[in-house]
């Protein structure tokens, strides 16, 4: 769909121990019927606050160190790295860059760091650039420096990580800025088990969160209203639902045409609603010439005249956001952030020159 995002992006103005306890994240525990929210640890002095430029989302039971030793054990497995242990002799010290390949929006400096520091403290990283910058192919991204053996097996998961989390970022920004004035969201069309990291990937780029999980937000989609038997019967079940249990959390409903937006808005000027948002879900049409028809989503929007936020869902491209932002909708939110994004190419090189030398053989530096 997206052939080159750099032609688009322009540049910004410019084993060791995590916390036991997520980085960064919030512990939600009940005091009667009421949630209330606990601020948690902060990020480990191993690793650098400069390379925390965003925060990541809150989860209350997301263990981030947990997914990242997951992602450790998923390529050592019990024997550890064979080929490294064969090859590299124990004391050998090296340094290492980190080169950009491709041109694009830098993510997942901070958790790349991390990765470094479970496999071993006494690894050393600098980082050149924040997470969010705009980088060049063929730029020096960050250095590691300590030992080879401990940098080499760490090296592909804390690429993996940066590399998705920059593809989700570079195509967040171009897609933000196209939307201007409204908003660009996720979904929660995410890889399973890196919720909150492709969620964090989408802050570093630009965007907003949509809800986190089933938790944190209610959402009334298609499936919800079917089952209920009709739009509005589901919403007074959230009404009762969240009065009875004292719950305040924002309410988003599902519409797919103009009558149910009517239908939905008759329903709240007679009644006290805990509704926030309108979802105007493929009002967007595409055109046989590739252009799109915003005039049902636009009309939808004039219905609501501000009384609710809004929400368009639905054949979002890069190349119609600009016009769906341009209806005067709220959010504009897309699944294709995070569910089919193309990594960004970042490799990690000890003997550097050569490794340029060869990326400028192949147009890759």
């Amino acid at each position: 769909m997206i052939s080159n995002l750099s032609t688009i992006l322009q540049p910004k103005c410019q084993s060791p121990r995590l916390p036991r306890i997520p980085v960064l994240r919030d512990t939600r525990a009940r005091v009667g019927s009421s949630i209330v929210r606990m601020s948690a640890a902060t990020v480990n002095s191993k690793v650098s606050m400069k390379s925390i430029a965003v925060k990541p989302p809150s989860h209350p039971t997301y263990d981030l160190r947990g997914v990242i030793k997951l992602a450790l054990a998923e390529d050592a497995a019990d024997l550890g790295d064979v080929t490294s242990m064969a090859t590299i002799p124990s004391d050998v010290e090296v340094e290492a860059h980190f080169l950009a390949k491709e041109d694009g929006i830098i993510a997942g400096i901070a958790l790349g760091e991390m990765v470094f520091n479970e496999v071993d403290p006494s690894l050393k990283v600098e980082w050149f650039q924040n997470d969010g910058d705009f980088i060049r192919k063929g730029l020096k991204i960050g250095r590691v420096y300590g030992k080879a053996h401990s940098i080499v097996v760490a090296e592909r998961v804390a690429l993996n990580f940066m590399q998705r989390m920059s593809g989700i970022a570079t195509l967040t920004k171009a897609m933000a800025d196209a939307a201007h004035p409204a908003l660009i969201l996720e979904t929660r069309k995410t890889a399973p088990g890196l919720r909150l990291v492709d969620k964090w990937a989408v802050l570093i780029g630009g965007g907003r969160n949509h809800r986190m999980g089933l938790f944190d937000m209610v959402l009334i989609k298609d499936n919800h209203i079917s089952s209920a038997g009709g739009i509005i019967n589901a919403i007074k079940a959230v009404d009762l639902y969240l009065e009875q249990r004292n719950l305040k959390m924002e309410v988003e409903v599902e519409t797919r045409t103009l009558e149910e937006v009517n239908e939905v808005l008759h329903f709240a000027s007679q009644t006290k609603t805990s509704l926030t948002r309108i979802m105007l879900d493929n009002m967007v049409v595409p055109l046989p010439d590739g252009d799109v028809d915003v005039s049902m989503l636009q009309e939808a929007v004039q219905l609501i005249n501000g009384r609710f936020e809004t929400e368009a869902s639905g054949n979002i491209t890069l190349q119609t956001i600009h016009k769906i932002g341009g209806t005067g909708v709220t959010f504009i939110s897309s699944g294709a952030l995070t569910h089919s994004v193309k990594a960004l190419d970042i490799s990690l090189k000890i003997d550097t020159e050569l490794a340029l030398q060869v990326g400028r053989r192949t147009n890759r530096a």
